[in-house]
């Protein structure tokens, strides 16, 4: 038996690797009979010495391989690569293994995991007819909400559609951050619906988005709000030196924003390199790069070197230094 399981939401993924674990009779004994394999370095003779041999004391032998797919992703460029005698051993694995599985003892349970896999993979293409796969993308939007309300009933609890909304946007499509998070609150609410204000006042990730608030300020030139957000971190004893970097994350993010739309990236391949899991930001990303040159851009980030070397000099305090940098950056 052969399953398939790729996504880039490893929490769900991972939850169905343990409701197959759970179908293959005891855990204690499936634990000794479990063996995990690189994929990456895994041989076909190497699957076949562990899939043979029969499961000692159990039901069924299970072999978890991470990475095995990846291993056979089309290269950008290899159709016009001169096939050397590595290419040609990646096309005779390729090959091997879907027949080496398909002659595994029927005790043999083997699972494969990976990232996000192509469907011109050929190893994915010749596994597909022989193989349970399930697909696990990373959620947004209204499935993210609808995933965390259900969460929250499994929990015991409730939650508004105003305070899934926050959350959703606090923490993006993370469900391991997810899960911890909506536990949390549950607790909090103490048999109450979950609102809004639980949701700012529970979760580690508000002081986060009052830093993002901050810099969504200053980068649209919102001087008040900036200056007001500035002035309420640093009362609530957020470094200086701390929101100098988030800022200058952010410019940098908007820089390779702008080259990677230029250059005729997807929206899917541009938030994948940006590392953006949330729709939400990715939109204000977007966005905020749109509304400024690449020239302006670089003016921003000689700015904040200055800035920072400023403080590191003595030459101003690290408010003060922030204070100025605030005023100058939201007079466009």
């Amino acid at each position: 038996m052969l399953f398939i399981l790729t996504g880039k939401d490893d929490f769900s993924l991972s939850q169905a690797l343990e409701e197959i674990k759970g179908g293959l009779g005891e855990r204690s004994l499936l634990d000794t009979n479990t063996t995990m394999l690189d994929g990456q370095q895994v041989t076909p003779g190497q699957l076949t010495a562990v899939g043979q041999a029969l499961p000692f004391l159990a039901q069924k032998r299970l072999i978890i391989i991470k990475g095995l797919l990846e291993r056979f992703e089309p290269r950008a460029g290899s159709a016009r690569q001169k096939k050397t005698a590595r290419a040609a051993g990646r096309q005779n694995d390729c090959k091997l293994f879907p027949a080496l599985i398909d002659g595994l003892p029927d005790s043999t349970v083997v699972v494969l995991i990976d990232g996000e896999v192509k469907k011109g993979n050929p190893l994915f293409k010749g596994l597909l007819p022989r193989a349970r796969v399930k697909l696990f993308p990373l959620l947004r939007n209204s499935r993210l909400r609808q995933w965390l309300q259900g969460r929250v009933r499994q929990e015991g609890g409730s939650i508004s559609p105003q305070a899934s909304e926050l959350l959703a946007r606090l923490v993006g499509g993370n469900l391991w951050i997810m899960a911890s998070e909506s536990a949390k609150l549950v607790l909090f609410a103490s048999g109450r619906r979950i609102e809004a204000e639980d949701v700012s006042a529970v979760v580690g990730y508000a002081q986060q988005a009052n830093v993002f608030a901050m810099v969504d300020a200053i980068l649209e030139s919102r001087a008040g709000p900036a200056q007001r957000a500035l002035a309420q971190l640093l009362q609530a004893g957020v470094a200086p030196a701390y929101l100098l970097f988030m800022l200058t994350r952010q410019v940098r993010m908007l820089v390779r924003a702008k080259e990677l739309i230029k250059g005729g990236k997807s929206e899917v391949e541009i938030q994948h390199r940006l590392g953006l899991t949330s729709e939400f930001v990715w939109r204000k990303t977007a966005g905020q790069a749109a509304s400024y040159s690449l020239g302006r851009l670089k003016e921003l980030y000689h700015r904040l070197l200055e800035a920072d070397l400023s403080i590191k000099t003595g030459r101003y305090g690290g408010e003060l230094a922030l204070d100025i940098l605030v005023a100058e950056l939201c007079q466009r």
